[in-house]
C-alpha cells in the first residue's frame, strides 16, 4: 500500500480515538441512502413542480439528477481521503482546515437533525388521516420512539428492518407503474406523450430551472451514506460506489414516476399554477382519478411507513455526525462514547432534538412550513464546502500529487455553481435561518478558540 493509499484509508492526521463496528455491506449502504431519500419522494411536491415547470416535470428530475451528480462525485472523491463517520465535517477539515470543518459539520447538523423531524411529521400526518381518532402529534412521537429503538439496537439490525421497508416502498412504486401503464394502454394519455419532457403549454428554460431549484431537495439524504464510512466492510471505495449508485437509482425512479403521473394528470399545469391549494395533493388526486381509491390508499400507507424509516436513516446519520464532532472535541466529549460499537449517546441526543422539533411542528397548523423552511440551507452550505474541500485537498494542498483538473477543479466548481444557484432561489425564510445558524456556529467556533481556524487536519 502506498503512503497516499494508507492516508486515504486512515484519514488525515489528527483524528482521535473512538471506533465504530464494521458490519455494513454495499447493499446496506444503498438501503440507508434510499430510505433517507425515499423512492417516492416526488409524490409530495409533484404538483408544485408540474406547475413551476409548465408541465415538464420529468425533465426537471433529469436535470436535477445531473446537477446533483456533481455533489455525489465530490463525495466519492473525499470519502477516499477521510473515510470517517463525520462525512463532510471530516472532509472540510482535511481539505480546508479545522475552522471550515467545524462550519461544515455545524451546517450539516441543522440538516441532519431537522430533516428526520420533517419525515416524522409526514408519517404522523399520514397515519392521522388513516386513524383520525389519534392526534397526529401522538403518531409522530410514536414513530420517533420506534425508529430510535431500532437505531439504538445497532446499525446492522436497523439496516435489516430498513431493507424490508424499502422493499415495500419499491413494490408499491412498481404497482403504481404497472397500473399506470395499464391505464395508458387502455385509455390513452391525458397529455401529450412528450409533454413531461417538453411541457404541456410550451417549453420554458427558466421555468424548468426554477423547478429544479425545488426538485434537488428531493435528493437530500443520499449523502448520508458517507456518514457510515467507519462501519462498512471492504474500504472506502465501496462507500463511493454506493453514493453514486444511490443517486443514479433515485434519479431513474423519480423520472419514471413523474413521467407516468404527468401523462395521467387531468389538470393542465397552468390550472395548477393558478390554484396552489391543489398542488400538494396533485399526485394523489391523479392516482385516484386514473386508477382508483385503492391505489390512493396504498400509496398513502406506503408514504406513512416510508417517511418514518426515512427519518430512521436520517437520525442514524445525525447521530454519527454528532459522534464525530464530539470525538474531535467540537461538541461535548461524552457524545463520543460508544457502546458495543453503537454511538448511543449521540443517537439519543439526536433523537431528543428531532422529537422536540417534530412534536412541536405536529401540534401547529403551520408546523410543516416552519420545518421545511429551515432544513435546506444547512445541507446546501455543507455541499458548498464539500466542493471546496475537493479543490483544497487535491489542487491546493496536492496531497495526492498532481491534480486531475477535470475531476478535482472543474467538476467541483460546476457543483458549487449549482449549489449557489439553488441557494439563491431558496425562500427568504430559509436564507435568514441559514444565516442565523451560521452566525451561531461562528460564535461557538470563536469560543472554542479562533487560533485553530487555519490549522489543517
Amino acid at each position: 500500500m502506498s503512503a497516499h493509499d494508507k492516508e486515504s484509508e486512515e484519514g488525515p492526521p489528527g483524528r482521535r480515538g473512538g471506533g465504530l463496528r464494521r458490519s455494513l455491506g454495499f447493499r446496506d449502504l444503498v438501503v440507508y441512502g434510499l430510505l433517507f431519500i425515499a423512492p417516492m419522494a416526488p409524490v409530495g411536491i409533484f404538483g408544485t413542480l408540474d406547475a413551476k415547470s409548465h408541465g415538464a416535470v420529468a425533465l426537471v428530475y433529469v436535470v436535477s439528477t445531473v446537477a446533483m451528480a456533481f455533489t455525489a462525485f465530490s463525495y466519492a472523491q473525499m470519502v477516499r481521503v477521510a473515510p470517517q463517520a463525520g462525512s463532510v465535517f471530516a472532509y472540510a477539515r482535511a481539505g480546508l482546515g479545522e475552522g471550515a470543518g467545524f462550519v461544515a459539520g455545524w451546517m450539516a447538523m441543522l440538516d441532519y437533525l431537522l430533516i428526520p423531524a420533517v419525515a416524522y411529521l409526514f408519517s404522523g400526518i399520514a397515519m392521522h388521516s388513516l386513524v383520525p381518532e389519534v392526534s397526529r402529534w401522538v403518531w409522530t412521537a410514536l414513530a420517533v420512539v420506534i425508529t430510535t429503538a431500532l437505531n439504538l439496537w445497532g446499525v446492522r439490525a436497523a439496516a435489516r428492518v430498513g431493507f424490508a421497508v424499502l422493499a415495500m416502498e419499491i413494490a408499491v412504486l412498481l404497482v403504481f407503474v404497472v397500473a399506470a401503464a395499464v391505464v395508458l394502454v387502455r385509455d390513452g394519455a391525458r397529455r401529450d406523450w412528450l409533454s413531461p419532457l417538453a411541457g404541456d403549454a410550451g417549453f420554458s428554460t427558466a421555468a424548468v430551472l426554477s423547478a429544479v431549484s425545488v426538485a434537488v431537495l428531493s435528493y437530500l439524504g443520499f449523502d448520508a451514506i458517507a456518514s457510515f464510512a467507519e462501519e462498512v466492510t471492504g474500504g472506502s471505495g465501496k462507500v463511493a460506489r454506493a453514493v453514486l449508485f444511490c443517486l443514479a437509482l433515485a434519479g431513474v425512479l423519480f423520472v419514471a414516476q413523474t413521467y407516468l403521473a404527468a401523462l395521467l394528470e387531468p389538470t393542465p399545469s397552468a390550472e395548477l399554477a393558478a390554484d396552489p391549494g391543489r398542488q400538494g395533493s396533485a399526485f394523489y388526486d391523479t392516482v385516484e382519478a386514473a386508477v382508483g381509491t385503492w391505489l390512493h390508499d396504498l400509496v398513502a400507507v406506503s408514504k406513512a411507513i416510508g417517511a418514518a424509516f426515512a427519518a430512521l436513516a436520517g437520525q442514524a446519520a445525525a447521530g454519527r455526525l454528532v459522534f464525530a464532532m464530539a470525538r474531535e472535541r467540537r461538541l461535548p466529549r461524552v457524545l463520543a462514547r460508544t457502546d458495543s460499537g453503537v454511538p448511543r449517546a449521540a443517537l439519543l441526543v439526536a433523537a431528543v432534538v428531532t422529537m422536540v422539533a417534530a412534536v412541536w411542528a405536529a401540534r401547529r397548523d403551520d408546523g410543516m412550513d416552519h420545518l421545511v423552511s429551515v432544513v435546506d440551507m444547512g445541507a446546501l452550505t455543507a455541499f458548498l464546502l464539500l466542493h471546496a474541500s475537493v479543490i483544497g485537498w487535491y489542487a491546493v494542498r496536492r496531497r495526492a500529487g498532481a491534480p486531475n483538473w477535470l475531476a478535482h477543479v472543474v467538476l467541483p466548481l460546476l457543483g458549487a455553481a449549482v449549489i449557489v444557484a439553488v441557494m439563491w432561489e431558496a425562500t427568504r425564510t430559509a436564507q435568514v435561518v441559514g444565516l442565523v445558524w451560521l452566525v451561531l456556529g461562528a460564535g461557538v467556533l470563536m469560543v472554542q478558540g479562533a487560533d485553530r481556524f487555519g490549522r489543517v487536519g
